[in-house]
C-alpha cells in the first residue's frame, strides 16, 4: 500500500477519533459540573447517589462501560440493537465516564475557594447564583484547567477503545493496515497522529490558561 493511501485511510479514522473527542467534551464538561453540585449537595440522598455514580464510573474500566451501554437496551428493555447505535453508545459511555472525572475536578476547585469570597459577595448584595457565576466560577475554571487538560489528553488516547464496539477510529484502522501489510509502519504513523493531536490540545489549553491569568484565586 502506498504511503499516501495509508495516510488517507488513517486521516479518515482520525475524523472519527476527533468526533468522539469533541462530542465527549461537549456533553461531559457541563454534565460534570452538575454532578459536582450533586456531590456537594446538602440533600443527603442526592449526595449519596452522586457519590456512588462517580465511584462506579471511576472504579470500573471504560471498556466494560462501553459494553454495558451498548448491550443494556437489549438485555434490560428487550430492544433491538442497530448498527447505527454503536457510535451513539460510544459517545454515551465516554460522556458518562468522563463526566465523573470532571465532576471531581470541579468539586475540588469549588471547595478550594475561600469562604470569605462568598461572604463578601453576600454583603455586596449578590445572590448565590450571581456569586457563583460571576465570582467563583471564573476562578474555579482557572484553577482546574491543568487537571482538565490532563483528562483531555487521556481522552484522545482513550478514543482507541471504541474498537470494542467495532467503531473504526484511527487506531483500529492502523491495526487493520498493519495486519494486512505485516508492518508496524501504520502503527507508528498512528502514534504520530495521536502525538500531534495531543500537542494541539495542550497548546490550545495553554493559550486559554494564559488568557485567564488575570483571575487570581
Amino acid at each position: 500500500m502506498e504511503l499516501g493511501n495509508m495516510l488517507q485511510q488513517l486521516a479518515g479514522g482520525m475524523l472519527i477519533t476527533t468526533e468522539i473527542f469533541v462530542l465527549t467534551l461537549l456533553f461531559s464538561l457541563p454534565l460534570g459540573l452538575f454532578l459536582s453540585f450533586g456531590r456537594m449537595s446538602k440533600i443527603g440522598v442526592l449526595r449519596f447517589i452522586t457519590k456512588i455514580y462517580i465511584s462506579v464510573m471511576r472504579g470500573t474500566p471504560l471498556m466494560l462501560q462501553l459494553i454495558v451501554v451498548y448491550f443494556a437496551p437489549y438485555y434490560v428493555f428487550g430492544m433491538k440493537i442497530s448498527k447505527g447505535y454503536r457510535m451513539v453508545a460510544v459517545i454515551l459511555a465516554f460522556v458518562l465516564n468522563y463526566a465523573a472525572y470532571f465532576a471531581e475536578i470541579y468539586r475540588s476547585g469549588i471547595e478550594s475557594m475561600p469562604v470569605g469570597q462568598y461572604e463578601a459577595a453576600k454583603i455586596l448584595g449578590y445572590s448565590r447564583a450571581q456569586t457563583f457565576v460571576k465570582i467563583i466560577l471564573p476562578q474555579v475554571i482557572k484553577r482546574v484547567l491543568p487537571a482538565v487538560t490532563n483528562e483531555m489528553i487521556t481522552l484522545v488516547k482513550d478514543t482507541s477503545l471504541a474498537f470494542v464496539l467495532t467503531v473504526t477510529e484511527m487506531f483500529t484502522i492502523a491495526k487493520q493496515i498493519a495486519a494486512a501489510q505485516a508492518s508496524v509502519a501504520p502503527l507508528m504513523a498512528a502514534g504520530v497522529f495521536y502525538y500531534i493531536f495531543n500537542l494541539v490540545v495542550a497548546m490550545v489549553m495553554e493559550h486559554v490558561e494564559k488568557r485567564l491569568n488575570y483571575y487570581r484565586g
